[in-house]
């Protein structure tokens, strides 16, 4: 074990606690740390590091969160021993299948998931937009237009210092390996989606998703009369890697593993590493829809599936929409290298550049430190309003309503024995938004509950809610379709 960890240096600087988390995955992945093995004791470690013990305790505890280590009473960590080992690189799938080329034929839009109360307290998605630092972004506003509006057209795969940034923040914070030429800026994470499915999908295909899951990833993947085939959740409220095995062969798979949408479920290391295993050996494309995991509650957010290898066969889509806001319709999507290019002209066929001017003000923001910033005060924020949401659901509603336990998120979904759809339609009749757990699902709803947003929401409109679900449910009987 010296021996494989004798050559870990860490660069002063350059973020010590990330460069030893990434030297310990490489070597844990790569079996250099073999199942079993016993890592240093900390204290002797960082003495021999330079570093302090804290830093040390802290990786271990990021990895023990994620799967890769075990903890021993009085032993010491341990690198987990069913860790499904995969090479080094893992090539993605033939390409020899020619792509969709532009222009793609445009399907009539789906019917959004956002209707005329999208902007109501406790509706999902919706950030709380009061505590945006709007004096800051439009202190940059102002600074950016003269210089911008003057500026021909740019690139459609998106303003080069906002994809240099993101490249920057994707690899720091979510380990993310890619880039900047890798990255297209898009209208959101909806636009990411829809252009993986020009690119990739013929209207045959066949495309696996969670279920329960995202309703934009079934509007935008399942068009022109593909064939969407249910993926079910385990008992972690992950996605069941065992059951893909049994599921007819797919061109991708649409997946949410660092926070399942919307029960909340993180896949675990040796989960991942199965997946991956699995779209090597089929050749299917991972879409990993990293929606909201800057807001974990509990330690390091899990970090990105595409990044654990140098190459993997994801396509990996995020959005500023809940981290800054929806308005700003701002999302980004990073391809491997092997399909930049028809991306790249795909964009530019079906809706051109970017708004150039959000892109340059969302560039300087995150160059200033402002995205960071506001990210660490949110979590904190969002947090709290998370246990006092939980608190409320589990004290007025016991025995009738089943919080989902989670630590991360916007959002908390509870589960009963009602007709959650009307349930839905009387809250929004009182002012209060959410989305019904039933439609999540492909074919047959499994379960029934509510979908509920708290981050847009203060203690005076959690109480409004508290007061306006129980008099829903009074009305209605607590068994689906009684009245």
């Amino acid at each position: 074990m010296k021996a494989v960890l004798s050559d870990i240096c860490l660069h002063k600087g350059g973020g010590l606690q990330r460069q030893l988390y990434q030297a310990l995955v490489e070597r844990i992945l790569s079996g250099r740390i073999p199942g079993g093995a016993q890592l240093p004791a900390s204290r002797q470690w960082a003495a021999d590091l330079g570093v302090s013990r804290n830093s040390v305790s802290a990786v271990y505890e990021q990895l023990r969160s994620e799967g890769f280590l075990a903890s021993r009473q009085g032993s010491g960590f341990y690198v987990r021993e069913d860790l499904h080992h995969l090479p080094k690189t893992l090539t993605p799938p033939s390409l020899a299948r020619s792509l969709n080329a532009p222009p793609a034929k445009l399907a009539q839009a789906f019917k959004s998931a956002h209707g005329p109360h999208a902007n109501l307290p406790f509706t999902p998605g919706l950030p709380d937009l009061d505590a945006f630092p709007i004096k800051v972004w439009n202190r940059l506003l102002h600074q950016q237009e003269s210089r911008i509006c003057v500026r021909g057209y740019d690139e459609p795969a998106g303003y080069l210092p906002l994809r240099r940034a993101l490249q920057a923040y994707l690899r720091e914070s979510r380990g993310v390996r890619c880039h900047e030429d890798q990255i297209l800026i898009t209208a959101g994470a909806q636009q990411g989606l829809s252009l993986i499915a020009d690119v990739l999908l013929a209207p045959s295909d066949t495309v696996l998703i969670e279920n329960p899951g995202y309703r934009g990833a079934r509007g935008a993947l399942g068009r022109l009369g593909r064939t969407l085939v249910p993926v079910p959740l385990t008992a972690q409220q992950a996605l069941d890697i065992e059951a893909l095995e049994h599921l007819p062969p797919a061109r991708v798979l649409y997946c949410t593993p660092t926070h399942q949408y919307p029960m909340g479920g993180i896949l675990e290391i040796g989960q991942r590493l199965a997946l991956l295993d699995w779209a090597r050996r089929t050749e299917t494309w991972i879409i990993e829809d990293d929606y909201d995991s800057e807001f974990h509650f509990v330690g390091k957010p899990v970090a990105a599936l595409q990044g654990l290898f140098d190459e993997t066969p994801v396509l990996y889509v995020g959005s500023f929409s809940k981290t800054l806001m929806p308005g700003l319709r701002l999302g980004y999507l990073v391809v491997p290298d092997g399909l930049i290019d028809n991306f790249r002209q795909m964009k530019r066929f079906t809706s051109g550049e970017s708004p150039l001017l959000t892109q340059a003000v969302t560039a300087e923001f995150m160059q200033g430190g402002h995205f960071i910033s506001h990210l660490r005060k949110m979590r904190h924020h969002y947090h709290g309003k998370w246990q006092r949401f939980h608190h409320l659901l589990e004290t007025h509603f016991a025995g009738r309503l089943q919080p989902v336990a989670e630590s991360a998120g916007m959002h908390l979904v509870v589960t009963g024995e009602i007709d959650d759809l009307a349930v839905v339609q009387g809250l929004s009749e009182l002012g209060i938004g959410s989305t019904p757990l039933s439609a999540h699902y492909v074919g047959k709803a499994l379960q029934h509950g509510l979908v509920l947003g708290f981050a847009n929401a203060d203690d005076e409109a959690m109480a409004r809610c508290v007061v306006a679900l129980g008099k829903v449910l009074g009305a209605k009987s607590v068994d689906r379709g009684e009245t």
